[in-house]
């Protein structure tokens, strides 16, 4: 297939070339709705019967057993589990460097002001079944948020047309300590997290990817029930390359971004027109021989190639475009790194291919899309904990703090506000 590319193209056309494929749930919000409203007044009978409806099984026991647990380890061989311990590992030790510290500030003397990080008491972790078991985004959310110290950890699941959950699934939730798995899916896992069901724990704020009817269900329910991690939407790259890059390298990631989803966006921008073309050529030879091609094409459809006139062009489009995933092969991509201000998670040099990030380097893959790097982070530790403030003031500290506190409040006219300080100063 030809990709779609664009030669030194005005700044005004930019925004036109950066659109993203268009993902509207608010027309699934009535279908969405209804189930949250049943299983929230029936709980598990409405979970049962949707799972039943929606994923064609009827699972009788939701919460997975320790002997299905136990069994999994059975079923994996020894290189998949010793892969999954070795990315353990690594997403531990990174996030683990992420913790906390506070400290005592005197802002004047007298008064004096700390925070103290607590951790969400009850998390919910959804996991999609999907095409493929994503065992390793049980790996991104149940690491962190055992380290937190969340003292419950909820993992939901879409269970396979036999009643099971994936094997290397149930192994990645043993061993980052994940509290109770559920096979439920879907909409019905959302809804069953938020309110709490029989069998289901009620949770604080949920993570985790899905599909459409999971994106709606989790708008839904954060507008009053629940947190969530950040807004979802079909997962991007972009690649910054100059003439010094390896075109195999650059199709490979384009091509690996692509086979996540038919509405997933690749996007290279490069200084070199030659680069471009060999790049284009290098995709159609590595896409006819991936086994996902018919899928993986639908997502090129909505990729591209741009052309740029210098490195600040480049970086300046970045920048605009606010990719979750970013990766730069230039000669000199240290330097460009340090004008990025907008990305998600950003990968450097020529042998640092994206799928590092989403398995085992030990940073988080659960990014936000569609732009909301701007203002949002991806999951980390912050992400699993909450702050506290705290104050003390002594009696001098009151003394040189109160007739400010007065003056303030006399002006917003809150009188009792202002008495608070004015009783203390007077005795």
């Amino acid at each position: 297939m030809d990709i779609k590319t664009y030669k030194y193209p005005d700044k005004k056309e930019w925004e036109v070339l950066q659109r993203r494929p268009e993902l509207d749930v608010t027309s699934l919000f009535d279908t969405v709705q209804t189930v949250l409203n049943d299983v929230r007044i029936e709980g598990d009978d409405a979970v049962r019967r949707y799972g039943e409806s929606f994923d064609k099984v009827r699972v009788t026991d939701l919460q997975v057993s320790e002997s299905e647990i136990g069994e999994a380890e059975l079923l994996l061989t020894d290189e998949l589990k010793q892969a999954i311990l070795t990315a353990h590992r690594n997403i531990e030790r990174f996030h683990a460097s992420q913790r906390f510290e506070g400290h005592e500030i005197e802002t004047m003397p007298g008064v004096t002001c700390w925070q103290k990080a607590v951790a969400i008491e009850k998390v919910g972790l959804y996991i999609p079944g999907g095409t493929a078991p994503l065992f390793s985004t049980v790996l991104m959310l149940a690491v962190p948020a055992r380290i937190a110290g969340c003292k419950e950890i909820v993992l939901c699941t879409p269970p396979d047309r036999e009643g099971k959950v994936h094997p290397a699934i149930l192994f990645a939730a043993k061993v980052s300590g994940v509290s109770k798995i559920f096979k439920i899916g879907g909409i019905q896992a959302i809804a069953a997290m938020t309110y709490g069901t029989e069998s289901v724990p009620k949770v604080y704020k949920i993570f985790g990817p899905g599909n459409q009817y999971v994106v709606a269900a989790k708008q839904l329910v954060s507008l009053k029930d629940v947190a969530i991690d950040m807004p979802a939407g079909p997962s991007e790259v972009q690649i910054i390359a100059d003439d010094s890059a390896n075109p195999s390298y650059i199709a490979a990631d384009f091509l690996s971004q692509a086979e996540h989803g038919a509405d997933s966006q690749s996007v290279l921008v490069t200084t070199s027109e030659a680069l471009a073309e060999t790049v284009k050529k290098e995709i159609e030879c590595q896409l006819s021989k991936l086994p996902r091609r018919d899928f993986t094409e639908k997502s090129l459809s909505h990729s591209c190639i741009v052309i740029l006139k210098s490195d600040y062009e480049m970086t300046d489009f970045s920048n605009q475009y606010a990719p979750e995933h970013l990766i730069i092969q230039t000669a000199n991509y240290a330097e460009l790194s340090a004008e990025i201000t907008n990305a998600g998670s950003v990968f450097l040099g020529p042998y640092t291919p994206e799928s590092a990030g989403d398995y085992a380097s030990g940073t988080n893959h659960t990014l936000p899309t569609k732009g909301y790097v701007k203002m949002y982070s991806g999951v980390n530790l912050d992400s699993f904990v909450r702050k506290i403030t705290f104050q003390e003031i002594t009696e001098d500290g009151l003394r040189l703090l109160g007739p400010t506190i007065e003056v303030m409040a006399e002006n917003e006219q809150l009188d009792a506000h202002r008495n608070a300080v004015t009783i203390r100063l007077k005795k």
